[in-house]
């Protein structure tokens, strides 16, 4: 094990959590310093980019460690940013931690890979209210607003006009709210698991306290050890490797069609989860740095696309495509410049593919190659034209209103 230089980016130097993740990086003889988000300066005025610290150039750090709060996620994951352009490791992304603050979008991100969760819809006129409610199920539904943390926004309304009333009250105020379905099935419990790479290190049940139906230790809820089935555990990991967290604190409801992911947390807490399991999971977090500092965060998409005339592109293997029941080697990919990156099929991912893999209909394929090449093998869609008509003798005038 070599010496790693980490900073913890924290402006509670003496939280459990800060604290826990520094001494467990003391113990193993690493070099690690706690520093205040907020005193970061971002420089851009070089010809690389780098960070000031208290107005003084940053010294070399190996890896960072973002604990960063909600209400600075802009200004951290900016930071963070940085550090990931000056090549420096973070086991939580910048747009990881972004992605996983705006509850919309996160869900958004998850339902396009198939995790499991409760139905939920978005909406902003109040003539789509009650439409919303009954696409969820009906009554009782929960109503979150879209970055709340620790419970704070998370409203049971029990009935369709208590649901309507609460929706339109934090809409006229300018809150963005999600609508949920209840997943009455978990009675007040839910599952935080602990993720650590490709593995789920620790697990708890919390439990609410009386009729509260949120189950959060900060609502007074309880906590004890749980160990988790294969399912549970592939969920979280996915959930979070989704979402670009490699440290993350995934929250499921013990829903009746299996584990049904609530949140995915860039910077759980570690006390809770720590005390229930008498697991030393800053440890592993630190172990899981100490091994990965090699690898800083690359935005693949960034640097495959910087040479003219090639790019990234999923291509659909279409079931009257000819690719269906050949072997990738035999496909004619590479002889037409194109490098097969993954193949997924279902849930299931294959990085770097084998060339005696064979294909079958509906498999994805992430490539990189000459765009012209796979825009040849990407469905033809209607192109607009690309002429500029004239101006109209009537540019401004009434239009119907859309359907």
């Amino acid at each position: 094990m070599s010496e790693v230089k980490l900073a913890i980016l924290s402006r509670a130097p003496r939280s459990y959590s800060t604290q826990r993740l520094r001494t467990a990086a003391l113990d193993r003889g690493h070099a690690v310093k706690v520093l205040n988000t907020l005193r970061f300066g971002i420089d851009l005025s070089g010809d690389e980019p780098d960070l000031q610290f208290r107005g003084k150039p940053l010294s070399h750090y190996d890896a960072v460690l973002p604990r960063i709060g909600n209400s600075v996620t802009y200004f951290g994951t900016a930071v963070v940013r940085q550090f990931e352009q000056m090549d420096v490791y973070t086991p939580a992304t910048s747009w990881g931690i972004a992605n996983s603050r705006d509850k919309l979008r996160a869900t958004q991100i998850l339902s396009r890979h198939n995790i499991g969760m409760p139905p939920t819809t978005f909406v902003r006129d109040r003539a789509d209210v009650i439409p919303a409610i009954e696409r969820v199920g009906g009554a009782p539904v929960v109503i979150k607003l879209l970055e709340g943390t620790q419970g704070i926004g998370v409203i049971l309304a029990p009935e369709l006009k208590v649901a309507e009333a609460i929706i339109e009250t934090l809409q006229s105020t300018r809150q963005n709210v999600l609508i949920q379905r209840f997943v009455k099935e978990s009675k007040g419990r839910d599952i935080r698991a602990l993720v650590v790479g490709d593995r789920v290190v620790a697990a708890m049940r919390r439990v609410a306290k009386g009729d509260e139906f949120r189950s959060n230790v900060h609502r007074g809820g309880s906590v004890e050890k749980v160990e988790l089935d294969a399912e549970f555990e592939r969920v979280a990991v996915r959930a979070s490797q989704i979402m670009g967290l490699r440290v993350a604190g995934v929250d499921m409801l013990e829903g009746a069609d299996g584990p049904q992911v609530m949140e995915v947390n860039s910077s759980p807490g570690l006390e809770g989860i720590e005390t229930a399991t008498n697991l030393d999971v800053a440890g592993a977090i630190i172990d899981f740095i100490d091994n990965q500092v090699a690898f800083p965060e690359i935005d693949v998409r960034q640097r495959l696309t910087v040479s003219t005339g090639y790019g990234v592109a999923e291509l659909l293997v279409q079931a009257a495509s000819d690719l269906v029941g050949a072997a990738l080697g035999d496909s004619g990919l590479r002889e037409r410049d194109v490098t097969v990156l993954t193949l997924q099929r279902g849930t299931a991912v294959i990085p770097n593919p084998r060339p005696d893999n064979v294909l079958e209909a509906g498999d994805r394929l992430l490539c990189f190659g000459k765009l012209e090449e796979m825009r040849s093998m990407i469905p033809s869609r209607r192109k607009r034209t690309r002429r500029v008509k004239r101006l109209p003798a009537e540019p401004i005038h009434d239009v119907p209103p859309s359907g």
